[in-house]
């Protein structure tokens, strides 16, 4: 059964991430680390007692559509309820509705926990959160004053209607059509699937943001206007009114997260209430739709790659249990009769550690996004520099650690060996749940892209450049510190660095000499090799930092094995972006 790992969560977060030099420089207003800790402490139990034990009936019984209605898996509803009791939707909320207006950072490492509760119940909240950002920035004051409180509290849900079957991640082709109204109101038209928790029996009300298009739109992404769209209107005095004309039409049958109702949904074919059409209002600006979501879409990247790692820690816990139990043949320099538990031979402590380490790199790349999206917000005159980073980390973290995230759960079943490819003990479903994650919000294909082409230029190429001199900061800390413990780790690091800013250059040049499909032909391998190096330094860093846990040494072994056994990569993936276009533009004959 998983226990949520509170005291790593805060290790990372305070001596790796940064909450805790944030704290001392009285950038979080009144937050102290007590807080902090009694935060994490309560999110851990929440995820450990109440989250994970119904996780397995979520998948087991999945959500089902009956009589035209979603109904959760048994006990969910009441999970749900004890969710909104427990105050956690407004973590990073505004004020102003209920929020407690706190740090992205403590909001991601509750999400991670959460998720390796059970990933389908956690994208619930995860979906009302970006959904209340989406509405606080770019919503009026009306809509605000309307919803959010009631979104803040968790009572109304939040979903992020984007995707259509003939669009996918094309949004500029999408159909979905919004009429004008003389209230000032609008009608919305058209099919939208995949759209997750779009409908389900544990919230008052559900709101949804739409994606549509104007009959006098422009062509293309130029074109899309984003419309909040309830599924109950609601009166001017709070209360709800009547039925909106959508509904769930069918619920998908998925690999995974079974628990999560992903809804096929109707907007306005007449089927509640009397004029056809969906009522919806206007967020943000006419044809300017695609802006407003994407203050979701990012919210929600992070929060997916949260889901990576979520997924990793749980697989991770789940093998080591097991690997201490299980017993079979005798493993080198064994003492005494008997089996040796599997975890003591060689093969299995590499794959453990392997699934540690990719988890650990993961969580700190992640929770450094999350800190670099708080600077952004509070760190006053170079709040500039603290945007760039985070878009420089957004793709990283999340393409970097949803792969872990399959990499790890896909280890998880290999120590399990073939009682992991049985359902009953629990590691297969890691693998199933964690696989949509490379693919929604952007597939890692589309980050990679992002991070290439957009990305990489920041300020002219000066945001990665830093970021690389400040990488090679923690490897010559690891030099200076003279400890044995990290073997070749320096060396390794140095490596890697040379690697990642040799990419980074050649890059930067190609895309300055225009030549973008020789660039994206290495942009999916240089993501990885971004978030290797990232890796390895981060667990330097933790490796270096004095605290208070008494576990430096552990954090040592586990920095020194990733250098030495994981970092090599980077050189081949290195090539594979220098050298590689040639080659894949010559084989795609074989693909005509």
């Amino acid at each position: 059964m998983y226990k949520a790992p509170v005291e790593e969560i805060a290790f990372t977060l305070k001596h790796v991430a940064g909450i805790g030099e944030a704290i001392s420089n009285g950038l979080l207003g009144d937050l102290g680390e007590d807080l902090v800790d009694a935060i994490l402490a309560e999110a851990g139990r929440f995820a450990t007692e109440e989250v994970a034990p119904l996780a397995e009936i979520g998948d087991r019984q999945g959500a089902r559509l009956i009589d035209g209605e979603v109904r959760l898996p048994d006990g969910w509803r009441d999970l749900y309820r004890h969710w909104i009791a427990g105050g956690w939707n407004g973590l990073t909320a505004p004020e102003a509705f209920g929020g407690q207006a706190l740090p992205h950072m403590l909001n991601v490492a509750a999400l991670e926990m959460w998720n390796s509760g059970s990933m389908a119940f956690a994208l619930a909240p995860t979906l009302t959160m970006g959904a209340i950002e989406a509405v606080s920035t770019h919503g009026s004051a009306a809509l605000k004053d309307k919803y959010l409180e009631k979104m803040v509290s968790g009572e109304w849900t939040g979903t992020m209607n984007l995707t259509e079957p003939h669009a996918g991640s094309d949004l500029g082709v999408l159909k979905a059509r919004a009429e004008r109204r003389d209230d000032g109101s609008y009608r919305l038209f058209g099919q939208k699937i995949f759209i997750t928790w779009g409908e389900h029996d544990a919230a008052d009300n559900i709101i949804h943001l739409v994606l549509a298009r104007l009959p006098d739109a422009p062509a293309g992404t130029r074109g899309i206007s984003l419309f909040l769209v309830p599924k109950f209107l609601v009166n001017d005095d709070g209360s709800l009114g009547p039925r909106n004309d959508l509904f769930c039409h069918s619920l998908e049958h998925k690999l995974g997260i079974h628990g999560s109702p992903t809804c096929t949904m109707i907007y306005g074919d007449g089927k509640f209430g009397g004029e056809k059409g969906a009522v919806g209002w206007l967020v943000g600006e006419e044809n300017k739709g695609l802006a407003c979501m994407f203050t979701m879409m990012n919210n929600a990247r992070l929060a997916v790659g949260m889901q990576g790692v979520a997924i990793a820690e749980a697989a991770t816990q789940k093998a080591l249990a097991y690997a201490r139990e299980r017993t079979q043949g005798r493993a080198p320099g064994a003492s005494g009769a008997g089996m040796s538990p599997i975890v003591e031979h060689p093969d299995v402590a590499r794959m453990l550690l392997t699934m540690k380490a990719l988890t650990q790199g993961a969580r700190a790349i992640s929770y450094a996004c999350a800190h670099a999206i708080d600077m952004s917000h509070r760190a006053g005159d170079i709040s500039r520099h603290w945007q760039e980073r985070a878009a420089l980390l957004t793709p990283i973290a999340k393409s970097f650690s949803t792969d872990a995230g399959v990499d790890v759960a896909s280890l998880g079943i290999q120590v399990h060996g073939g009682m992991g490819f049985i359902e009953e003990t629990g590691a297969a479903r890691y693998l199933r749940d964690a696989r949509i994650a490379p693919i929604y919000e952007g597939t890692n294909g589309i980050q990679a892209i992002d991070l290439v082409t957009r990305k990489l230029p920041l300020s002219g190429g000066e945001q990665v450049k830093g970021f690389i001199a400040e990488l090679r900061e923690i490897a010559d800390g690891v030099r200076r510190s003279n400890h044995n413990g990290f073997g070749e780790t320096a060396v390794r690091l140095d490596a890697a660095i040379a690697d990642l800013e040799q990419a980074t250059g050649w890059l930067l040049k190609t895309l300055a000499d225009e030549k973008a499909a020789e660039a994206l032909s290495g942009a999916t391998p240089y993501q990885r090799l971004f978030g290797l190096v990232l890796t390895g330094c981060y667990l330097a860093k933790g490796g270096l930092a004095e605290s208070a846990d008494g576990a430096a040494e552990n954090r040592i072994a586990l920095c020194r094995f990733a250098a030495e056994n994981l970092l090599a990569e980077t050189a081949a993936l290195r090539d594979r972006v220098v050298n590689g276009a040639a080659s894949l533009a010559a084989a795609r004959i074989l693909l005509a």
